[in-house]
């Protein structure tokens, strides 16, 4: 077998059950490729060598001795620094965590392991998941790994960042306004925001209670299937995903011939790149091959929904980090902190009246939409732009870049959709341009069944980066 880093998640849990590759040698390849592209990305901020090593030779006793415990049986994976383990340090990203022991394993991390997944270690992320980017003075920026010199999309930077490089086969996120999203878009993989509800967030890093989600980044959607699977289904740790259906693997694999696509009128198409447009357009083309009817939609103002979003998440980020704003400020990167005291200025008034209106703007979607399956829409209006040009100091027009890169992003995290986002296409300089697949609530399955489809009769979900020189 050539590279085994360079398999899919699928690929590589089906040759270690068939034992046509064993946990041992799939670890070993991602950690020699982690070896020469870590000082590169700057994608992990621990590496547990000896521990995953040691659990690969576990796993391969164990599938010798008595068969797979379960679909990723021996399946090394990392995860972005927010995921708890009891006894073992999680950062977070902040100067604020270093040196805190998780007392308690979050409930993803541990459905990953009774699936049979191993882990290899912790990935980068903005500090306290608060930022789009990916940048992080903290621990150093990550890099995108088509081009160093642009974001690599935040939060979940290192997630973003490792699987594009081969370095994991996929890896948790976190998407509250956009975290699995744009680092999907910017480093050219695959990421799914799963329905508010659908997968547990006990003894993960919270955000805003209200908004936050949690998904995979992987090499294809079919993947990130595969880990929805194993971690979706209601918790009691976590009230919000009460009644929670588990995961239909068979909708996932459905033929998207007959159904429907919607196509905004306004909004996710304004003023977009030209390549970022040719990109929809391509798509659009593709799915209309596939047997998909496409239509357009016409839907209620999203910028409102995206206002809605930012007050309820910078109020509830801002008071889950009061007692640290006041006793530790100079902790905090300025760039959080800033965005954590804005959330101070908004009223009690505003922020109740934000959280009320999320019935009546879910109902106006779906009137809107009708029969629609799935949105399909640019994930941002541009190809992910450099890192200096959207740091702190990147001059006047530097918030106004993020502001525009993040513009497609908050409104289904007020909504609560679910969103599949596929890469699509590239920019003439050569970096990624990813696309949402925007379903109905707890409709998951069918945008990965449309990412999969799409997938299998294109390839930019296969294209790998080159080490730079």
């Amino acid at each position: 077998m050539s590279d085994p880093a360079l398999l899919s998640l699928a690929d590589a849990a089906n040759a270690i059950r068939a034992h046509k590759l064993s946990s041992v040698e799939a670890t070993q390849a991602l950690l020699a490729r982690i070896e020469t592209w870590q000082p590169v990305l700057n994608a992990f901020v621990r590496l547990d060598k000896d521990a995953a090593l040691k659990a690969a030779k576990e796993a391969d006793a164990t599938l010798a001795k008595s068969g797979p415990t379960g679909p990723l049986h021996g399946v090394p994976l990392a995860h972005k620094d927010m995921y708890y383990v009891k006894g073992k340090p999680c950062g977070c990203g902040s100067k604020v965590r270093d040196g805190w022991i998780a007392p308690a394993t979050s409930t993803a991390l541990t459905r990953l392991e009774e699936a049979g997944a191993i882990r290899i270690g912790a990935l980068h992320m903005a500090e306290f998941a608060y930022g789009p980017t990916g940048h992080n003075a903290y621990l150093g920026h990550a890099r995108n790994p088509f081009n160093p010199l642009h974001i690599t999309g935040g939060s979940s930077s290192g997630s973003g960042a490792s699987v594009a490089a081969r370095l994991t086969y996929a890896a948790l996120g976190s998407d509250t306004g956009g975290s699995i999203r744009m680092p999907a878009h910017c480093c050219g993989v695959s990421g799914l925001k799963t329905t508010t509800g659908r997968v547990s967030r006990a003894n993960a890093m919270p955000l805003s209670f209200t908004l936050d989600t949690v998904g995979p980044l992987a090499r294809s959607a079919e993947d990130c299937g595969l880990i929805a699977e194993a971690i979706a289904g209601p918790d009691p740790l976590d009230p919000v995903t009460d009644k929670s259906p588990f995961w239909d693997k068979a909708a996932a694999q459905r033929d998207v011939k007959g159904l429907t696509i919607g196509v905004p009128t306004s909004f996710y198409v304004d003023d977009l790149d030209p390549d970022v447009a040719a990109t929809l357009d391509a798509a659009i083309s593709e799915f209309e091959r596939l047997g998909a009817r496409v239509v357009k939609v016409t839907m209620p103002d999203q910028t409102a929904v995206a206002a809605a979003a930012i007050v309820v998440l910078a109020v509830e980020a801002a008071a889950l980090h009061a007692p640290w704003l006041r006793t530790r400020p100079g902790d905090y990167t300025p760039q959080v902190r800033n965005r954590l005291e804005n959330g101070l200025a908004y009223s009690a008034i505003e922020y109740l009246e934000a959280l009320r209106w999320r019935g009546p703007a879910l109902q106006a979607h779906l009137d809107a939409i009708g029969d629609v399956d799935v949105i399909l829409a640019p994930a941002s209006r541009s190809a992910p732009p450099r890192i200096d040009e959207t740091d702190v100091g990147g001059g006047p027009s530097a918030e106004e870049m993020v502001v525009a890169v993040m513009r497609f992003m908050r409104p289904v995290n007020y909504l609560g959709l679910p969103v599949m986002v596929v890469p699509a296409g590239r920019s003439a300089t050569g970096l990624p341009i990813g696309l949402q697949l925007i379903g109905r609530p707890f409709g998951d399955e069918t945008c990965v069944a449309f990412g999969r489809a799409f997938q299998q009769v294109t390839d930019h979900h296969l294209r790998i980066p080159e080490l730079p020189q």
